[in-house]
């Protein structure tokens, strides 16, 4: 079973508000534009040079367009918490969401928001951007030319970490799940599971399969034999209670809490 990273409604907006990103970016450049950009449930942060900014948002729209025409087509693809079967011709983010999900037996809602994210960060390396962060409620996908750190928020004041992302050529995934806050369902009970990944989509749903399998601090390593073996994940955090387990290569540093950087708004 899984979390449905989003409440996705094609033809409706949702009507509470409540902050939903576990993730900050905490030292995004002055050059650089920094702009919240909102399409029914889709709340992100995007970073760029301001040319780029567009191209995401274009990019978002297109995704949703074809993803709620999609829905409803076919609704179960939204409600199913376990694998989806793409038919042919399925749009690509379709295709990209069920694929992740079916990695891990999970539904292909569990990639939503990494996966929007994902592929508006390509649209913009593709015009030519160098610098691209789409923060997507706490899943993000980015490229950088100089070193960034993206603050876990995990809804404690006594927790500042992040992770340093030194500058890359290449598209970086870090999605975050987390049973006690946000608006997202999961069926476990870590304060944040965040994963590395270059492929976005992917690390969406492997932090929802991953924070779905902690329950208690005993729990954690076996949370991260979830992700074992599978190469184009990189890193894995858990954080719990006052407990941190860490898989893989992630690149931790102290970073205090930026609530003003959290993509919050109306879910």
């Amino acid at each position: 079973m899984n979390k449905k990273e989003d409440k996705f409604h094609p033809a409706e907006n949702a009507d509470a508000p409540q902050f939903r990103d576990h993730l900050t970016i905490q030292n995004s450049s002055s050059k650089y534009a920094r702009e919240r950009f909102q399409l029914k449930e889709t709340i992100v942060t995007i970073s760029s040079e301001k040319e780029y900014i567009p191209v995401a948002k274009l990019a978002i729209r297109s995704c949703r367009r074809d993803l709620e025409n999609f829905i409803r087509r076919d609704p179960f693809f939204m409600s199913t918490l376990e694998e989806y079967q793409c038919p042919d011709g399925a749009p690509p983010i379709v295709q990209r969401m069920a694929d992740s999900g079916n990695t891990f037996g999970i539904g292909p809602m569990s990639a939503v928001a990494g996966t929007i994210a994902e592929m508006a960060v390509e649209a913009m390396v593709d015009a030519g951007a160098t610098y691209a962060i789409v923060d997507n409620g706490g899943d993000i996908a980015l490229i950088n030319d100089e070193t960034v750190i993206v603050g876990i928020y995990a809804g404690r004041e006594d927790i500042n970490i992040g992770l340093e992302i030194k500058p890359r050529e290449s598209i970086l995934g870090i999605c975050t799940s987390s049973g006690r806050i946000g608006h997202s369902i999961s069926f476990g009970n870590a304060d944040a599971a965040t994963i590395l990944s270059g492929d976005v989509s992917l690390a969406d749903a492997a932090a929802t399969a991953v924070g779905n399998a902690v329950s208690d601090l005993a729990s954690v390593k076996k949370a991260f034999s979830i992700v074992e073996g599978i190469e184009s994940i990189t890193g894995g955090l858990i954080i719990l209670d006052d407990h941190i387990g860490l898989y893989g290569s992630v690149p931790v540093v102290e970073a205090p809490q930026r609530i003003e950087y959290i993509t919050g708004g109306w879910v």
